[in-house]
Parts: structure tokens; sequence; C-alpha cells
């Protein structure tokens, strides 16, 4: 392939997935050897926050697949949690997360992610997100579906049928912040009555491949980077459900919302986060 012509969606998402499934094996590969001699927490810093972790680990992560991506695509550019940041001359642009959901791993939780994600002319068309806890493979390519690996199978995402907040199980995250994680939880405790519960896994990019499986049947955030949605919201959009959010532009320092739900219950689950006001960016309200 010309390293300036522009892949389909489903040939950018087989690249993603290969590097995801390459980062989440060494992600595995430094925990389990932190583990044996010595601990991740040896090799953690922080970054917006005492509160906002980033492991030695993430920076490899980040690193391989940058690297790769420079040997496969030399002139598309990329966009990375941790830095590795490339201008470029093709419509192409990657999005890299190579662990979403660090506090979950520094804590040795089983849920965090390496989530690669392709934008073409500033839209997202494809994307893998890696449960590395679990071996998951989610991925998806615009007008192609979404599926999951598990056990050696593919099989297709779908959205769940809920129709009704009230019985509606609802994802969502909180900010490094302390002062918007206040803004959130008076949001949240408007919104905790009307549904039937709240999670908080700690991985957006999980959150939104439950929702794709029908695991969840809503989730919302505000503050998130396009790294953390950029692959998780194909796969959740292309499993049926409707998603909303901020595009490859950076909205997380206004604290702008991604909203998604299963299709059938989106009008009143929007409805009732506009009745919370968590439908505005924090820095608003």
């Amino acid at each position: 392939m010309e390293t300036n012509a522009i892949p389909t969606p489903a040939e950018l998402k087989d690249i993603c997935a290969d590097l995801a499934v390459s980062a989440a094996d060494l992600v595995v590969q430094q925990r389990d050897f932190l583990s044996k001699h010595g601990s991740i927490a040896q090799v953690t810093e922080t970054k917006t926050s005492a509160v906002d972790p980033v492991t030695a680990v993430d920076r490899a992560a980040e690193a391989h697949i940058a690297d790769r991506l420079r040997a496969l695509r030399p002139n598309d550019a990329i966009v990375g949690e941790e830095g590795a940041n490339v201008d470029g001359t093709t419509s192409v642009q990657w999005v890299i997360d190579p662990i979403d959901g660090t506090v979950n791993f520094l804590y040795g939780l089983p849920a965090y992610a390496v989530s690669v994600g392709a934008a073409v002319r500033g839209e997202f068309v494809a994307g893998c997100v890696v449960n590395v806890a679990s071996g998951d493979v989610y991925s998806a390519a615009k007008g192609e579906g979404a599926f999951v690996r598990r056990g050696g199978e593919d099989t297709r995402l779908r959205a769940s049928n809920k129709q009704d907040t009230d019985t509606a199980l609802v994802a969502t995250g909180f900010s490094y912040d302390a002062e918007w994680r206040g803004k959130q939880a008076e949001m949240l405790r408007l919104i905790l009555p009307r549904v039937r519960d709240v999670r908080r896994i700690g991985s957006a990019a999980l959150d939104l491949c439950n929702l794709a499986e029908g695991r969840i049947d809503a989730y919302y955030e505000h503050g998130t980077h396009p790294w953390d949605y950029a692959a998780a919201a194909v796969i959740a959009a292309e499993a049926g459900a409707v998603v909303r959010h901020p595009g490859i532009a950076d909205g997380a320092g206004r604290g702008e919302p991604v909203i998604a739900s299963a299709p059938r219950v989106w009008e009143d689950f929007f409805d009732l986060l506009e009745s919370a006001g968590a439908t505005c960016p924090i820095a608003a309200l």
C-alpha cells in the first residue's frame, strides 16, 4: 500500500487491531516482570494532579505503537496521550491511549485497555480496544459493524434494546480535578434516583465497549480526551448505539461531555442528563 494512499476503514481497523494487540502483549510482559521484580508503583509518576498517574509501562506501550506507525505509515499524524505526537501530511490521524484505566492498572484491578483509533479528515472511522486483563479484542470500522474476539471467536456487537431510563444501567467517570468532581457529584445526585444503577469502571474505552456489547445501557462522562474515546466511539456507534462526543478536537479542558446510549433510550437519557445539567461542559457551570 502506498504510504500516502488513504486506506479504507476496514484496512485502518486491521492496522489498529494489529497495533493494539501487540501493545497489549507488551503491557502484559512488563506488568508481569514488574510484579516479579518490584512493583508498578516504583515506575509511576503523576501528571495533571496527585491522583492522575502515568507509568513507565504507559510510555513504553505508546512508544511501541508510535514506532510501528512511523515505519508503516510515516506520513500520517499521531496523537498520543503520553506525548508521542507527530504532524502528518496525509488526512489520516492515529489516536493512541496506551493504557486507558491507568489507576486500575496501578492497583491491579482488571479493567484497563489499549486503545488505537484512526481518523480520516477529522472523522473517527476505525478503532480497536483491547481489554488487557481479559484479552477481549473489540474492533470496528465505519459501515462494517463492530465485533469482539473472545476465546478465538468473533462475535458481532449490538447495543441493548433498553427503552426506559428507570431501568437503565449507566456508566460514568469522574475528573481528576477536585472542584469538577464536586460538580459531577451534584449531577449524579440528580441522575442516580432515576436510573437502575450507576457503574464506575475506570476506563472510558471499556465503558463504551460495554455499551456496544449491551452490558450497560448508557454512558456519560465529562472531560475525556480524544484518545479516551477515539476507537471505542466507533465501536459503540457501529453496534447501534447513539454516540455524541467532541470529535478529534480536545474538549477536555472545558469538561465537555461524551454521551452515549442504546438507541431506543437515547432521547429519554439525554433529557435526563439535560435536566441534571450534564449535557453542558463543566467549565460552563
